[in-house]
């Protein structure tokens, strides 16, 4: 792909740009990065740069740079469809139901096999209400959820007493449109992408499993907007009878743009050059 020309005003309908978000990046990160870029390329100091629908610091995958007059279209593209690849570790749980949290319970094995999730999966398809993880980036009585989680989790450790999110959020209506298990194996495999030197690396905690018994499955997951994964890996856990977390997540399809249209930060920035 050629750069980008350096007269705005030469893409009336703005730049939508599918970028492969890094591990341990925020979505906050990628646009900071890519508008300063963009306000450095087109010669403008206000240039609107914005995002379609933020993924998590641990995921990765596309997201949805929007540039210019794009940034109109964030709210449809938003609505769209998406696809995930999930990686759901039983026998465990986090406070955020990701790795951004160390494990707080350990819930053994029992009952977790290929068949049995298997035979829940379909359960967990179609329209359905679902209570969003308290660390993510909803509003509560005017406040992000995570500001309240932090400070939750704060206060209960300074008492030297477990997190109980409680019954602080609402549930809000989602649409599952399929689940495939692709593959389930002991343990836990790793980070799921090499770490891309970036702002975010170094405050974005992942935490240290190793040593704890887990059973990891990916799945893929097509659903509509405001379903969290998180929370479907802790309902998936359980169904089960035991613990779970998201141990990794990608999204591959959001918008109309697949996986394999995502430009690298690289690449994104050199058409920004």
């Amino acid at each position: 792909m050629s750069p980008f020309s350096k007269d705005i005003s030469d893409y009336p309908d703005g730049i939508v740009l599918p970028v492969d978000k890094p591990y341990r990046w925020t979505s906050a990160d990628l646009v900071r990065k890519i508008k300063i870029a963009a306000c450095r390329h087109f010669g403008k100091k206000n240039l609107k740069v914005g995002h379609a629908g933020t993924l998590d610091p641990l995921a990765t995958g596309i997201l949805l740079v929007c540039i210019g007059p794009a940034t109109r279209r964030a709210e449809e593209l938003q609505a769209s469809a998406k696809q995930y690849l999930a990686g759901v570790c039983f026998g465990a749980v986090t406070p955020s139901y990701d790795l951004e949290k160390p494990i707080d319970r350990v819930c053994g094995l029992d009952g977790v096999t290929r068949e049995r999730l298997e035979a829940v999966l379909p359960s967990f398809v179609g329209e359905q209400r679902q209570v969003a993880p308290l660390f993510s980036a909803k509003y509560v009585d005017g406040v992000r959820a995570y500001e309240t989680a932090r400070r939750l989790l704060r206060e209960a450790q300074s008492r030297g007493e477990s997190f109980d999110p409680g019954e602080i959020l609402q549930s809000s209506v989602i649409n599952i449109y399929g689940l495939e298990l692709m593959s389930m194996e002991e343990g836990f495999p790793g980070a799921p992408e090499p770490v891309v030197a970036g702002p975010g690396n170094g405050r974005i905690n992942v935490a240290d499993v190793s040593g704890v018994p887990l059973r990891h499955a990916l799945i893929k997951v097509d659903c509509s907007k405001g379903t969290y994964i998180r929370a479907l890996a802790r309902d998936l856990g359980e169904a089960l009878g035991t613990g779970a977390f998201l141990g990794s997540l990608r999204r591959t399809r959001n918008g109309g743009f697949d996986i394999s249209q995502a430009l690298s930060m690289e690449q994104a920035l050199a058409l920004l050059g």
